[in-house]
């Protein structure tokens, strides 16, 4: 589900009651871990965290005129989504997610390419997440996604 919000604030504010807590709490534990460099955004109708064209002049690959997106969380239908690019991008970060995992969390992984899904908004592990945001700076990030997905 994506929302047409303008601001970050507009967007938690249209979300249900029962889901404006956990994604308040996964903001506060991104903002307070993610790298000097990643700016917050609303980005693809969600929550998202970029590399702005003031550090990375090229935008994403896709449209260009977007920022380089990194990270994202959402409410959607059936879950709380967290959305990190770098999981994607790099297999010893994801190799590192998978076996921290259970470390914080009783339930399954149900993750895809780069989607972490939580069903239960009191199942979301913020303290694992705090430290997947600061796994990778912007530079890291650039570095990976010009190797990983641009071509020359």
């Amino acid at each position: 589900m994506q929302s047409d919000a303008k601001s970050v604030d507009d967007y938690i504010a249209g979300l249900p009651e029962e889901r404006q807590g956990v994604i308040n709490d996964l903001r506060a534990t991104i903002n307070k871990n993610i790298p000097k460099g990643f700016v917050e955004t609303m980005s693809y109708g969600m929550i998202g965290w970029v590399v702005p064209h003031s550090i990375y002049p090229k935008g994403y690959h896709c449209d260009p005129k977007l920022p380089l997106p990194f990270m994202s969380i959402a409410s959607q239908k059936n879950f709380v989504a967290v959305y990190h690019m770098g999981v994607y991008a790099d297999a010893k970060l994801m190799d590192w997610f998978t076996t921290a995992w259970p470390e914080h969390s009783t339930k399954k992984l149900d993750m895809g390419k780069s989607c972490i899904r939580i069903k239960k908004p009191e199942d979301v592990p913020l303290t694992l997440i705090g430290q997947l945001a600061k796994k990778m700076t912007p530079k890291q990030w650039i570095e990976m996604y010009e190797s990983a997905f641009t071509r020359t």
